[in-house]
């Protein structure tokens, strides 16, 4: 994830409705991201950031494509100023890809044989009983 920069642009109209959220949503990586590591396995220790991200990014896109509660500039302005990961909304917005949770599990490169990651799999082409958990992000099930 890019360092976030945040420039001195007049924020848009409706930027006091969401920055709350969003500056929890920041409260909670720093503290994800100062976290103690020992006694996890290092994959582990990197999935609380990867689902804090997913949130931010599912709440802008929730607002915007789906409630239609802030205004395209606003809209913009948050991906502009990194709050929202605008290549992870573009692939939300692609049928097939509508829950997914971070751009590394369907990246063919990061796999050994060349496939998409375990969590794509849908859970009905899975053994019954099967718990399956992404080594990228933990989640456990992103396919519907």
């Amino acid at each position: 994830m890019p360092k976030v920069r945040r420039t001195k642009k007049r924020t848009p109209e409706g930027w006091e409705l969401i920055e709350p959220t969003l500056e929890e949503l920041d409260k909670k990586m720093r503290e994800a991201e100062t976290d103690p590591h020992e006694g996890k396995r290092k994959v582990e220790s990197l999935w609380p950031i990867f689902k804090i991200h997913h949130q931010k990014s599912r709440y802008i896109y929730d607002l915007f494509y789906r409630r239609k509660a802030i205004s395209r500039e606003l809209y913009e302005y948050c991906l502009n100023e990194k709050y929202a990961d605008a290549n992870l909304i573009a692939k939300w917005k692609k049928q097939g890809y509508e829950n997914l949770c971070c751009l590394r599990c369907i990246q063919t490169r990061d796999t050994n044989f060349g496939t998409n990651c375990i969590c794509r799999v849908p859970k009905v082409k899975l053994e019954e009983g099967r718990v399956v958990e992404c080594i990228h992000c933990g989640c456990r099930g992103c396919s519907g």
